[in-house]
């Protein structure tokens, strides 16, 4: 019987040895490969049965695969949308839990699967590869970046291309299930990133629309457990709905409202009295940037005042925040923003976004 949890090692090959290969085996066979993969990355497979499809490894021992020493081609994935939760990072590499099956597996930085198990046989497989490759040591200053409900991390990389290339910082993109789980399930997996973050030294945070509300949680986590990590910097809120989301209000008791948009969207609007008692303002200095037409009417004849079609200008407003500014755009094109990427990286260095004698603070929660 084979081990419940298993262990695929593919970091024997380069990306391209690994396609020569194929390309050895026939039309046929990469093909079949190809589509195995495909269905693993969407599935979340983790079977023993499916893994020894790659290696014609027919070991039925319980003694995990970590020890066969195989060497298998990395598989293509899609990197986790709806169904992954990243759990920890080494620079790009990550390791991801799967909310549906609770398996784990390591990616690459190109997204492709390097092997699947218990977290701490990823863990294991990924401190061999850092030893195989004489991967640098991960150290420097970082910034953990949260994008939205049902969104991706495809719609953050753009900002964190620009503050890695224009601020020196190294973006940790997080992939996290924003529809399958609620806040609390969303800020444990970021506090399981942030406690795996041990030689960096210093941390900042983004929070896009929903990712700006789990990391809230998060602080209120780690203040109720008395501890505030010294390395903590600034953060960035981006279309917050910090006094929750009138829309999802609105919208929020829809069966198809839930289905698509999970528990978190609910707690944005029906449930939001309850979850804003659960969340933090953050206790490291922030600065909120809002979208908005800046006319008082907004994009949305649905909301009241200025809006950026989701969110209102004014529930985007939380007391205590450094500076607060209002961009014109709509709340999907926020984090494309040029003005926005240079402003969230002059806040992250000086804390404002525009100048000293121009910043806003936020004072009240109006």
């Amino acid at each position: 019987m084979a081990a419940p949890h298993t262990l695929n090692v593919f970091h024997g090959l380069s990306h391209r040895a690994a396609l020569r290969t194929l390309r050895a085996t026939g039309t046929l066979a990469v093909t079949l490969t190809l589509v195995g993969a495909w269905a693993t990355a969407v599935a979340g497979d983790r079977a023993a049965t499916g893994d020894r499809a790659f290696s014609g490894d027919t070991e039925t021992s319980e003694e995990p695969r970590q020890a066969l020493g195989r060497e298998v081609v990395p598989l293509p994935t899609l990197g986790g949308a709806q169904f992954w939760a990243d759990r920890l990072f080494f620079h790009q590499w990550r390791i991801q839990r799967n909310v549906v099956t609770g398996g784990y597996r390591l990616l690459d930085g190109e997204d492709f699967r390097h092997g699947s198990g218990t977290f701490e046989q990823c863990q294991a497989l990924l401190e061999r590869i850092k030893r195989e490759r004489n991967l640098p040591a991960f150290r420097g200053k970082v910034v953990i970046v949260l994008h939205g409900l049902a969104d991706s991390r495809a719609i953050m990389r753009p900002l964190c291309r620009y503050l890695e290339e224009h601020g020196g910082y190294e973006p940790l993109n997080v992939t996290y299930p924003s529809t399958q789980q609620g806040l609390a399930e969303h800020a444990k997996d970021l506090a399981s990133i942030v406690q795996h973050l041990e030689d960096v030294e210093e941390i900042h945070f983004i929070g896009y629309s929903l990712g700006a509300i789990v990391i809230r949680r998060f602080f209120a986590d780690e203040q109720q457990r008395g501890k505030l990590d010294p390395r903590f910097g600034r953060m960035v809120m981006i279309g917050p709905p910090n006094q929750g989301s009138q829309l999802a209000a609105r919208l929020g008791d829809n069966p198809i409202f839930e289905l698509l948009l999970g528990k978190a969207g609910r707690q944005l609007g029906p449930l939001w009295a309850w979850e804003a008692l659960q969340l933090a303002t953050p206790p490291v200095e922030f600065g909120i940037v809002a979208g908005g037409r800046g006319d008082g009417r907004g994009f949305n004849p649905l909301l009241p005042g200025d809006d950026d079609g989701i969110v209102t200008v004014e529930s985007t407003r939380l007391s205590g925040a450094s500076d607060w500014i209002v961009v014109p755009a709509l709340h999907a094109l926020l984090p494309r923003q040029p003005k926005v990427h240079e402003y969230t990286l002059r806040f992250l260095q000086h804390g404002y976004f525009v100048a000293p004698e121009q910043r806003t603070p936020i004072q009240d929660a109006r």
